[in-house]
């Protein structure tokens, strides 16, 4: 395994790295090609990502998150390292500065984050895939070639606003409003709650860049038409109205309400046509779903470790706690679940296709089963370890607290389970595939 140092110190970051280390030869013998495929590593670029991510993790990540996690604070300087190692536009087009990589790409950089700093790669997420990705594939060519690659390499921090202090899941009930003036430019009004990398310090500097969603008029039906503009730091009415603070979880990830106060936004930075959202809004969140539920297995995975290893170090009446059936519950349901999480999130990233909407029952399926799997492991990791897992030292508190957002963000486990029961009326042949 290569120490995180060296990548650190490859200019071309992840492209470079598999380029250099790629080998052949990974088909066992007298086994048959499908027989040998790892859904989480599915080719040797997918390995070696993943071999890259986790030394970065060790070296550079588990040393801070417990630090920044009771302080509350970004860790904005070892974000912008990201960039460096290319993993800020994994799966951006190498021609806009990005790595050109997949679903099961970005799946396996949120796991490989979140099993020791979930909050940390929250921040990744929104920037990532909430407005990167979302840039690359719907953005005009003057757009990417002027922002992409300044997000890919973290020189920009971006996010994405949706919500509102009234509105979440209810999108189209949005009250943000966006008119176009006599100038042909655009004046938006209104607020923006919860926004992830919002404001990126403690003064409200706000993100360099922001995917807007605002509401640009009325159909003929009476619903909202909702347009996407691209808010810069520094345009006239842009700013940050609060930092939220005493979080339960993901406290090392900013979160910021944003006002819009007759923000003046040039024609040029809308995407797409006005009241075309929903089309990418939708096929975004696939991916977001995705990366969410990744984030769950990170978080199982540590948790699962954690009371293991303490299970055979403790000792009770005589004996390693590992031997007495409570134990051997909370241990093996785990163990269960994190396989069953694990196979089905690397299953649907294989099978969406960063490019096209279409695999919502599924994207939907692995973040309404993954992320509360998630939450429950952590929650059994402190069962186990007693005292000590309550307490911040033992890492498995954190983990549970950020778990619980994973219920609520990128859509809440009730718009899933309306989703799924929608999809399966209109295609209930997919239960007999």
């Amino acid at each position: 395994m290569i120490a995180a140092e060296s990548l650190h110190n490859d200019t071309y970051g992840v492209a470079s790295y598999i380029a250099n280390t790629h080998t052949t030869g990974l088909a066992r013998s007298g086994m048959a090609e499908w027989e040998t495929v790892d859904l989480a590593n599915p080719t040797e670029e997918h390995r070696m990502l993943r071999e890259m991510v986790r030394d970065f993790v060790r070296e550079e990540v588990e040393p801070q998150a417990l630090e920044y996690d009771r302080e509350e604070k970004f860790n904005l300087n070892l974000f912008r390292k990201l960039g460096e190692y290319g993993l800020l536009g994994i799966s951006v087009p190498a021609e806009y500065g990005g790595s050109g990589m997949d679903a099961t790409a970005v799946a396996i950089i949120n796991e490989e984050l979140s099993y020791s700093d979930p909050a940390f790669c929250l921040a990744y997420l929104a920037h990532s895939q909430l407005m990167v990705n979302n840039l690359a594939f719907n953005g005009t060519e003057e757009q990417k070639a002027r922002i992409l690659p300044k997000v890919c390499s973290g020189e920009w921090i971006g996010c994405m606003a949706m919500s509102e202090p009234g509105y979440g899941t209810d999108v189209l009930g949005m009250q943000t409003t966006a008119e176009q003036n006599t100038d042909g430019d655009w004046v938006i009004n209104g607020r923006k709650m919860w926004i992830t990398n919002g404001s990126v310090d403690e003064e409200g500097t706000p993100a360099d860049i922001c995917w807007l969603y605002a509401r640009t008029g009325t159909d003929a039906k009476g619903r909202a038409e909702v347009t996407t503009f691209l808010v810069e730091k520094g345009m006239p009415g842009f700013s940050v109205g609060q930092k939220i603070y005493d979080k339960s979880g993901m406290r090392a990830s900013n979160t910021a309400e944003l006002v819009f106060d007759d923000c003046v936004v040039p024609a040029e930075n809308i995407v797409g046509s006005p009241g075309e959202s929903m089309i990418h809004m939708m096929r975004n969140l696939e991916l977001e779903r995705i990366g969410l539920a990744a984030m769950g297995l990170g978080i199982a995975r540590r948790s699962l470790a954690a009371m293991n290893q303490y299970a055979s170090e403790r000792e009770a009446f005589g004996q390693e706690i590992r031997d007495f059936g409570q134990i051997q519950r909370h241990i093996g349901e785990s163990w269960a679940e994190y396989r069953a999480m694990r196979s089905y999130i690397y299953d649907t990233a294989r099978n969406t296709d960063l490019s096209k909407s279409g695999n919502r029952l599924d994207t939907d399926g692995v973040k309404l089963f993954g992320t509360t799997a998630a939450k429950n492991i952590a929650d059994r990791a402190i069962q186990v370890m007693g005292g000590y897992g309550y307490v911040g030292e033992y890492t498995v508190e954190r983990l549970w607290r950020d778990a619980k957002l994973l219920e609520i963000g990128g859509g809440t486990l009730e718009s899933h389970q309306k989703n799924i029961t929608r999809d399966l009326a209109r295609m209930p042949e997919k239960i007999e595939e």
